[in-house]
């Protein structure tokens, strides 16, 4: 039941916004956004999840992001398509159209709404992974679906090679130590959760899909190659930098307010779909505070963004006191 871990399908990965302007998909915003995060050292792109909007993507629209995702790329970075809906059906169809499209895994949220038996998730990961050739990751995050993943049914499915990894999204640490400590290397274990990230990698997990990376790339690298590192101090200080931003993010939806955050900072629409709106005014100047504070006057030690893709902050650990200026 132990699996090499595939270095290309670990580590932060950002789990892409989807731009739109005027009601339509924009995809020379989304190419820009891609190219960014690839130039900020972000290891993996993640189209068409909960962030990119998903639920209220068209058919055409699906495929043309993962299309854009994969050809601006170019293979720089693996892609790992968000299909998962809650028609098995559906989804061995988005998973299909995925893997023609050039995606590398998929990322398969268990059924929503339906609310099925442990047995029907089971079947579920089944007929989609008998279908399709893709690996697939499994993502599980019950506070937006309705149905928590039991250790018993992650085992009946480690027996399918294919699917290959967990999205971790509970915030709960005990859940990778216990998957880890079952399951072993079996599974590929990336947080879903930014606020518990730090804790969640140094603790066994393989990387994150994150939000907050759409907007502070670089320093989400730089948290990450800190776990790599073991050293947790560098990783705790930049987690608790990070929190006040995560605190202003959660004061509405996501990805309502991760795209209020990429407005303020890179200029970018906070044009959503329905039933999704912009955030408050209130909270957009919460969230407008808590990123000029992270990215306040120079003092202490700064992130190189020219070597972000290698080196952690080195020292860091040593002035936990000092303010940081996180370049943008």
């Amino acid at each position: 039941m132990t699996n090499p871990i595939p270095p290309r399908l670990s580590g932060i990965m950002t789990a892409l916004v989807t731009p739109f302007k005027n009601g339509v998909v924009d995809h020379d915003t989304l190419a820009e956004h891609i190219q960014w995060q690839i130039l900020s050292g972000i290891e993996g792109l993640v189209p068409c999840g909960t962030t990119g909007e998903a639920p209220t993507l068209s058919w055409d629209e699906r495929l043309k992001i993962i299309r854009t995702t994969v050809r601006v790329s170019k293979g720089r970075v693996p892609v790992i398509a968000g299909t998962g809906t809650n028609s098995t059906e559906l989804t061995v169809a988005y998973t299909s159209a995925a893997e023609s499209c050039g995606a590398d895994a998929a990322l398969v949220v268990t059924p929503y709404y339906n609310k099925p038996s442990q047995n029907g998730i089971a079947h579920h990961f089944e007929t989609i992974a008998q279908r399709v050739k893709l690996p697939i990751f499994i993502y599980n995050v019950p506070s937006r679906t309705g149905a928590d993943l039991s250790l018993q049914t992650l085992d009946r499915l480690a027996q399918i090679p294919s699917i290959i990894g967990i999205k971790d999204a509970t915030g709960d640490m005990r859940r990778v130590d216990e998957v880890r400590h079952t399951f072993q290397n079996r599974f590929i274990l990336l947080s879903g959760h930014d606020a518990t990230a730090h804790a969640f990698n140094l603790t066994g997990g393989n990387g994150t899909i994150s939000v907050i990376a759409n907007v502070l790339p670089h320093v989400c690298v730089a948290m990450h190659n800190a776990c790599r590192k073991n050293d947790w101090p560098t990783a705790r200080y930049i987690q608790q930098r990070l929190q006040p931003v995560l605190s202003a993010l959660d004061l509405d939806t996501n990805p309502c307010s991760i795209k209020s955050a990429l407005k303020h900072r890179r200029g970018m629409s906070d044009e959503l779909r329905l039933p999704l709106v912009p955030v408050s005014e209130e909270t957009a100047h919460q969230i407008r505070l808590a990123l000029d504070e992270l990215g306040g006057p120079a003092a202490g030690g700064q992130i190189p963004q020219d070597n972000v893709k290698t080196d952690a902050v080195e020292g860091l650990s040593k002035m936990l006191s000092a303010p940081l200026a996180w370049r943008l």
